[in-house]
């Protein structure tokens, strides 16, 4: 790249970058071919507003436009949606396109942001990158979007259920109840702090059920810190049967510990260290030991490597990732794992601090403390002796 090159003239090679990256045709308005593999991205698009900076095609249809700017616009890159709003509400030339598009983009090509404007009150959101062609034909399938459909999921109501002898403690209820309610308001972070043996494995699993099955979830992280917890988890999964059905979690379910690279495209729950998962994404073996250490104690890089996109695993891979110990996992070199992602976050511990507090913006669903753990008799207080061995 030439270092004479005029901002927006950068800009756009860094986007057309991006979304050949993100597996996308760029094209000239002039040379428009739109049997170029699944997904189009045609520069400078004839509207009856003027010209949009791109409008992707997927499947010959108009789905999106993108809004580039300079990088100096920075995270003020918010400020030109509504032009983006207008582009997309605008008239196509040479497609007769009755509804606005769906999918939104402002990019300076180093800071991207998306919005569905299928979702109930659509506000944009920073991504990775831009979403793979296939991703968007997915969505537009569905017909409704992920956050659409959170708004109707049914409420949960253990007391109408068949007797079983695995019931919700009213620490768990009250934790999936909150969490599915931050979930309707779009809050992208959830805390569920629940002291240790109240439980907080399986209401991690009942809710990813009920996502799974009401708010049609397509794939789902569980994402722990050591392999025994991965192996603890996977454990849970395979014995979990759901209030509502007769079979097991992982008859209804697929459930993939990651222990290589491969990631099973059929997999609707993944369990993951997190080392395993920023090995993936830089592409590089693991050391299968790294996987035994609680992370906050390995020894890190002063300068993180930035992690790079995978077209295997795409930023829209997970709809929801469930963040095991989320107080000693989330930080540093480990953040960028978690950061690359689109998706929304559900952290899980027994002892949150100011950090943890500050990562999950304060929004704690549950706040199950040991001590309303023994008084409500799930644990049991504890004494301390002092022996001599």
């Amino acid at each position: 790249m030439t270092s004479n090159q005029n901002p927006e003239q950068k800009a756009r090679d860094n986007i057309d970058a991006l979304l050949r990256q993100a597996g996308w045709t760029v094209q000239d308005n002039k040379k428009i071919d739109l049997n170029a593999g699944l997904g189009q991205a045609v520069r400078e698009y004839q509207t009856d507003v003027g010209p949009a900076d791109y409008v992707l095609f997927v499947d010959k249809k108009a789905v999106g436009v993108i809004e580039a700017k300079r990088e100096e616009q920075g995270h003020k890159i918010t400020e030109v949606e509504s032009q983006t709003e207008g582009y997309a509400a605008a008239r196509l030339k040479w497609v007769n396109n009755q509804q606005p598009l769906p999918f939104l983009y402002e990019s300076t090509g180093i800071i991207t942001r998306f919005t569905d404007a299928r979702d109930p009150k659509p506000r944009s959101r920073e991504v990775f990158n831009f979403h793979r062609p296939e991703t968007l034909k997915e969505w537009i399938a569905q017909g409704n979007s992920l956050r659409e459909r959170l708004q109707h999921m049914p409420p949960l109501n253990p007391n109408h259920l068949p007797a079983r002898e695995l019931h919700l403690r009213d620490c768990q209820e009250t934790a999936i109840t909150n969490l599915e309610a931050s979930f309707k308001a779009d809050r992208p972070r959830a805390l569920i702090q629940m002291a240790t043996g109240a439980g907080k494995t399986y209401t991690a699993i009942t809710s990813i059920y009920r996502l799974l099955k009401f708010a049609e979830g397509k794939r789902i992280l569980f994402l722990v810190d050591t392999k025994n917890l991965g192996e603890q988890a996977e454990q849970e999964m395979m014995s979990y049967v759901p209030l509502d059905d007769n079979r097991k979690f992982t008859e209804l379910y697929n459930v993939q510990r990651l222990k290589s690279s491969f990631v099973a495209k059929d997999s609707q729950v993944c369990i993951s260290t997190i080392q395993r998962l920023y090995s993936i994404l830089k592409d590089k073996d693991l050391d299968e030991a790294t996987e035994e250490i609680n992370p906050a104690e390995l020894a890190l890089p002063k300068e993180p490597m930035p992690v790079v996109y995978n077209e295997k695993v795409p930023p829209e891979f997970f709809d929801f990732i469930f963040i095991d110990e989320c107080h000693r996992s989330i930080y540093n070199l480990w953040q960028q794992v978690i950061d690359y992602f689109d998706a929304s976050l559900i952290g899980l511990t027994a002892t949150p601090d100011n950090r943890t507090y500050g990562f999950f913006k304060k929004n704690v669903v549950s706040d199950y403390s040991h001590e309303k753990a023994v008084a409500d008799g799930v644990n049991v207080g504890n004494e301390i002796y002092v022996i001599e061995t």
